[in-house]
């Protein structure tokens, strides 16, 4: 039987972003044996995915690192996809004996990969298409694959009941970002939620633990806060009882894309071009495109001048709020 592995570690949002690539991998080899090499913190995403085996590894530590060699070695791996495409999972393809080893990088190690270097002229996403699109593979899919579980769907049942929240007009709000780009955070989320609750809707502060504080301060009276009360498949599930989302570019911005709604997406100093949620790209605010005198210049600031006019006029141009509102 052949062997396959999938190499993508992380982060959130590029796991999220390639579960339709693994989805199209499994079907192309559809008598295989397919594993997928991830995080401990990913490896529950794919938990319910059929014919997909799941290892999951440390990416730190020179014991984690040996380890992985010696499993790496004992797979007899025939194909490797590297959906990661860095140098650390390059050497990996190389040292793990495959034939046949699929990559972004026209370069060793790879045996199939795109004809051109990648150099962020297209979306990540778009991108690994062409990777995969080298060695045979088609894609037939463009939104991210969280499939909920009767676990998800319970917990989530349990958590809007608790909160009398069964039939409210639910908007979910991101006002966080990871604690490495602070400059990822549009400031104006709590005029944001006024207008919302004017119009009828009722703000959900997502989050996880981590952010509870931040969005303590933001929560007015009515609304909800969810900080650290969702996994990541679970969120994805709250995603589809929304009427649409508002983040900064963020991870739950790509999970509650793989829920169907609309999911504004915030951007300032990242480039949304290449990094916007799945199927959400007419979704997209960003400010160095709104406001002419940041055109070229990704400055944390031009998220600071993003003003809540701008965003609120995007909102009510997409048709998601209520009628009368």
């Amino acid at each position: 039987m052949e062997r396959i592995l999938v190499i993508k570690l992380g982060a959130l949002g590029d796991v999220v972003m390639a579960t339709p690539l693994i989805d199209a991998i499994v079907r192309h080899h559809p008598a295989a044996a397919v594993t997928l090499l991830t995080t401990p913190a990913f490896a529950p995403l794919f938990a319910p995915w059929p014919r997909l085996a799941v290892h999951a590894t440390a990416r730190r530590g020179a014991r984690a690192m040996l380890a992985l060699l010696r499993w790496l070695r004992a797979g007899r791996f025939d194909r490797i996809y590297d959906l990661q495409g860095n140098d650390r999972t390059g050497l990996l393809c190389l040292l793990a004996g495959a034939r046949e080893r699929v990559g972004n990088h026209p370069r060793r190690p790879y045996t199939h990969h795109p004809a051109t270097a990648w150099t962020g002229q297209s979306h990540i996403f778009a991108r690994m298409v062409e990777v995969l699109a080298s060695a045979g593979v088609v894609v037939g899919a463009d939104a991210p694959l969280l499939p909920a579980g009767t676990r998800e769907r319970e917990t989530v049942d349990a958590w809007l009941a608790a909160h009398g929240a069964r039939h409210q007009r639910l908007v979910l709000l991101h006002a966080g970002a990871s604690a490495q780009r602070p400059e990822k955070r549009w400031p104006h989320f709590a005029a944001l939620a006024a207008r919302l609750r004017a119009a009828g809707c009722t703000p959900v502060w997502l989050g996880a633990a981590a952010e509870r504080d931040l969005n303590a301060s933001l929560a007015a009276p009515g609304d909800i806060d969810a900080s650290g009360a969702f996994d990541i498949l679970a969120l994805a599930e709250l995603g589809r009882r929304a009427a649409f989302a508002v983040t900064n570019d963020s991870g739950p911005m790509h999970v509650l894309a793989a829920a169907g709604i609309p999911v504004f997406g915030l951007f300032g100093p990242s480039d949304w071009r290449r990094n916007h949620a799945l199927g959400q790209e007419t979704h997209v605010i960003a400010g160095v495109e709104l406001l002419p005198e940041y055109r070229g210049r990704r400055t944390a600031d031009c998220l600071d001048a993003l003003d809540v006019e701008h965003v609120w006029r995007r909102i009510r141009a997409a048709g998601v709020l209520a009628p009368s509102a």
